[in-house]
């Protein structure tokens, strides 16, 4: 695994953010939801989330997340994904959810 300096590491803003809508996404690869994502002073922002395995649509509502913010958007089908929503890969390729232990303001970094 290559290094990276803390200096690289500074370059990634992961913010906490709160899902406050869902939708299924059918036209993805690989099965998915279209995540609305509230980041506080940062706005709302949109992903597409590879978590259908795991998760359903209610109990992802109001659930806070990490997220990379400052990534470039990419188009995933017929939608813009701005933030990468951060998680553990189990070795069956679901994908956990990382979350803060506690409730903490909307929008702040992870350092």
């Amino acid at each position: 695994m290559a290094q990276v300096s803390f200096e690289d590491f500074d370059k990634v803003e992961i913010n906490v953010g709160k899902i406050i809508k869902i939708e299924e996404f059918p036209k993805a690869k690989k099965p998915a939801y279209k995540l609305w994502i509230d980041f506080g002073d940062l706005g709302i922002k949109k992903s597409s989330a590879q978590i259908t395995k795991l998760y359903q649509p209610t109990e992802l509502i109001g659930r806070l997340i990490l997220a990379v913010t400052n990534f470039s958007p990419r188009q995933i089908a017929d939608f813009i994904s701005e933030v990468l929503v951060l998680g553990v890969v189990l070795d069956d390729g679901e994908v956990v959810l990382i979350q803060p232990d506690r409730d903490v303001p909307l929008g702040k970094r992870i350092s």
